[in-house]
Parts: C-alpha cells; structure tokens; sequence
C-alpha cells in the first residue's frame, strides 16, 4: 500500500468563502509553529486570491494521510 501525506491549509476570504491550499509530501520534521508561520506570511504578503477575492483570516490546517492499494487485474 502507498502512502501520500498532503499538508492541506484552510483560510477564508474577504467575502467568508473557504480556500484550501495543499503541499504533496510536507516535511517530516514540520511543527505547527512552522505551519502557523506560513500560513501568516500567506496572509501578510497577500500572496494568493481566490477569484480576486483576498484571504482574509486562518482557519485551520492538517496533515491528509491517502492510502492506496493497487490490484494487477487481468482483464
């Protein structure tokens, strides 16, 4: 079975629509501080829009672990 970690950061925006940003394959070593960290320069640099509507606050963040088993099926 392969494993794939995505570290998935959740912010809303100006009009209150919720925005995902997803990182393939965080470090294995990163801490929530290193996370909150990003997660405010995001928002102070004003890096990202979401329809040309800004973020405006941090809601949340988590690291998504997918499974996935492959079967050799002849057909």
């Amino acid at each position: 079975m392969e494993i794939k970690k995505r570290l998935v950061m959740n912010f809303k925006t100006l009009l209150g629509k919720k925005v995902a940003i997803s990182v393939d394959d965080p470090r294995e070593d990163l801490s929530e501080e290193d996370i909150k960290d990003a997660m405010n320069t995001i928002l102070s640099k004003n890096i990202f829009t979401a329809n040309g509507d800004d973020f405006a606050t941090v809601v949340d963040a988590k690291i998504v672990e997918t499974g996935t088993t492959e079967f050799d099926l002849v057909l």
